[in-house]
This record gives structure tokens, sequence and C-alpha cells, in this order.
């Protein structure tokens, strides 16, 4: 179970990191922009880490 919820996770974090970084463009608020890369590579790492624990059956 833990897989999927890091995956749902991330993808989630992924989509509202890609939110605020179209708002920091269309507003010029290049610390919007900043915040959204950051949340979108959290989402990325885990997605990551869900890949990792469906590799090693959720014992991560």
């Amino acid at each position: 179970m833990g897989e999927l919820k890091d995956k749902v996770k991330g993808l989630s974090n992924e989509a509202a990191g890609n939110v605020k970084q179209a708002l920091g463009d269309a507003r010029n608020d290049p610390e919007q922009k900043a915040e959204g890369i950051a949340q979108e590579r959290k989402g990325e790492a885990q997605q990551g880490m869900g890949k990792v624990k469906g590799a090693l059956g959720d014992k991560v």
C-alpha cells in the first residue's frame, strides 16, 4: 500500500508545483516559481520512493 500512497502524493505535489510555477510566471513572481520547482522536485522524489517500494515489496 505504501507504494501507491507515495506515487499518489508525488503526482499531487508535482501538479501543485506546476501550478505554482505557472502562477509565478504569470505574476512575474520568482519566489513563487521557485516554490513550485521545489514542490515539483519533492513530488518526483516521492514517486521515486514509491517505485523503490514497489520493486522491494514495501520493505523500505
